[in-house]
C-alpha cells in the first residue's frame, strides 16, 4: 500500500469570537491541511497550525517547507499499521539552516504526519489511539473517555463574573486562565475567580510570554495566594534561562509551552532546570508521535506533563488530541476540543465539542474517525497546492 498524491491546503478559518491573550489577538487562523490519497483511493486527512511567535512558521513559509522538501523519496509502500507508524516517524522535512531549535517546520509536518496516519489508518483498520502501544507500551493507557479543561482568555468585570459562572455551571474539575494581557489586573481577575468558582477548582495560569525574568517572580507571588497549580511560559523563549535562574524563589511549578516545542526543547529545559512541566501541543511539537516521544522523555525524566491544543484547530486536529488523551497516560490536564464554541465552519460531519464537566468520549473507527465535508474544505480554502500526484 502506498501514497500516491499529497495535496497542501492554505484554510482561513473564522472564529465565533475574538480570542486575546499577552501575545496575540485574533478573530481567524490560517491552517494547513494536507490531504492523503493511496493507491487504493483510501483518503486521509491532517491539519497544522502554523504559529509564528512559537514555531516561527507562517503560512507561507510551511506551504513553501512542503513544495521544497522530497517527500516523495520517502513514502515507501507500507503491508501494515505498524511499517506505516514507522514511515510517520521518519518523515523529514527539508533543512532549515537556522533552526538550531528543531522546531520551525513542525505545524507542516503535524499536517503531513496526521494525513498519513489518517490514509493508513483507515486503510488497515487502526485508530489513531492505537500508536502508543506500538512505540511507548509504557505509556500505553486506554480508556473510554477523556476529561478537558475549561479556558478563560480575556474576559474581565463582568464578563469574567459570567464566564465564571458559564464554568462552575458546565461543571469543569480545571480551569487555565490567561494572564499578563496589558491593563489587566491579574491579582483582582484571580480574586474574583476563587471567591465565585471556590477553592476545589484548579486553577493554573498562563502568561504568554508577558513578563520580563526580573518581574515575573514578583507577579507569580501575587498570585500564589489563590492556589494556583502551575504558571506555564511567565517570560519569553529568548529569557527562559534567565528565569531559570529566579524560578525557585516561588512556590509554583513552572510550565513551559512556547519553549517547549521539539526534543532538543525538552533536553535543554531538564539540563538547565527551566522547569517542572511540559505543555505538549501536537502542532508545535510536529505531530502526535513527536509528542509522544517528548512524553515519554517528560516521563522518563519526572517532569510532568499536559496536552494543550493551538487556537483555531479543527476537527482533524481536535480528533487527533482526542486520541492522544485517549491512549497517553500521565496527562496532568487536556485542553481542545472547543469546536463548537469556537470555529464558525466546522470541517467534519462530527461535533468534537467536550461536553458536560468537559467530558468526552474516546472516538470510535480507523485512522482519526472524522469524515471531512469536501463543501466545507472548499468554503475555507485560500489556495491549494499539490505536493505530488
Amino acid at each position: 500500500m502506498q501514497v500516491v498524491e499529497l495535496i497542501a491546503y492554505h484554510v482561513r478559518i473564522p472564529f465565533r469570537r475574538a480570542i486575546r491573550h499577552a501575545s496575540h489577538s485574533r478573530c481567524e487562523t490560517d491552517n494547513v491541511v494536507v490531504h492523503c490519497v493511496l493507491d487504493d483511493g483510501t483518503e486521509g486527512f491532517g491539519e497544522g497550525v502554523p504559529r509564528e511567535y512559537v514555531t516561527g512558521e507562517t503560512i507561507d513559509f510551511a506551504l513553501e517547507l512542503l513544495r521544497r522538501s522530497d517527500l516523495r523519496a520517502q513514502l515507501e509502500p507500507c503491508p501494515d499499521f505498524p511499517a506505516a507508524v514507522g514511515l510517520a516517524e521518519r518523515l523529514r522535512l527539508a533543512p532549515i539552516p537556522s533552526d538550531e531549535r528543531g522546531c520551525q517546520g513542525n505545524a507542516a509536518r503535524c499536517a503531513v504526519e496526521l494525513a498519513l496516519l489518517d490514509a493508513f489508518g483507515r486503510r488497515f483498520g487502526q485508530p489513531l489511539r492505537a500508536i502508543p502501544k506500538l512505540l511507548a507500551p509504557q505509556l500505553d493507557q486506554p480508556r473510554p473517555w477523556v476529561r478537558y479543561s475549561g479556558a478563560i482568555t480575556s474576559a474581565r468585570g463582568p464578563k469574567l463574573r459570567l464566564a465564571a459562572v458559564a464554568m462552575w455551571l458546565y461543571r469543569f474539575r480545571d480551569l487555565k486562565v490567561k494572564v499578563g494581557i496589558a491593563g489587566y489586573d491579574d491579582v483582582a481577575r484571580l480574586g474574583q475567580l476563587r471567591r465565585l468558582m471556590g477553592r476545589r477548582i484548579d486553577l493554573r495560569v498562563d502568561a504568554n510570554e508577558a513578563w520580563s525574568p526580573q518581574e515575573a517572580v514578583a507577579r507569580i507571588h501575587a498570585l500564589e495566594p489563590f492556589g494556583i497549580s502551575s504558571v506555564e511560559q511567565p517570560v519569553a523563549h529568548a529569557e527562559i534561562d534567565a528565569f531559570a535562574r529566579r524560578r525557585h524563589a516561588v512556590r509554583v511549578p513552572i510550565m513551559l509551552d512556547e519553549s517547549l516545542c521539539s526534543l532538543y526543547d525538552a533536553e535543554c529545559a531538564r539540563e538547565r532546570d527551566r522547569c517542572d512541566l511540559f505543555n505538549l501541543r501536537l502542532s508545535k511539537c510536529g505531530g502526535f508521535i513527536p509528542t509522544l516521544r517528548l512524553a515519554e522523555f517528560a516521563s522518563r525524566h519526572g517532569v510532568g506533563y499536559q496536552l494543550g491544543c493551538q487556537v483555531g484547530e479543527t476537527a482533524l486536529l481536535s480528533a487527533a488530541g482526542r486520541h492522544f488523551a485517549s491512549s497517553v497516560a500521565g496527562l496532568r490536564a487536556v485542553e481542545g476540543s472547543y469546536d463548537r464554541h469556537l470555529i464558525r465552519e466546522p470541517l467534519a460531519n462530527e461535533d468534537l465539542t467536550f461536553g458536560w464537566g468537559g467530558w468526552a468520549r474516546a472516538l470510535p473507527g480507523s485512522g482519526l474517525g472524522v469524515t471531512l465535508v469536501a463543501d466545507a474544505l472548499k468554503r475555507v480554502t485560500v489556495r491549494k497546492e499539490p505536493l505530488f500526484a
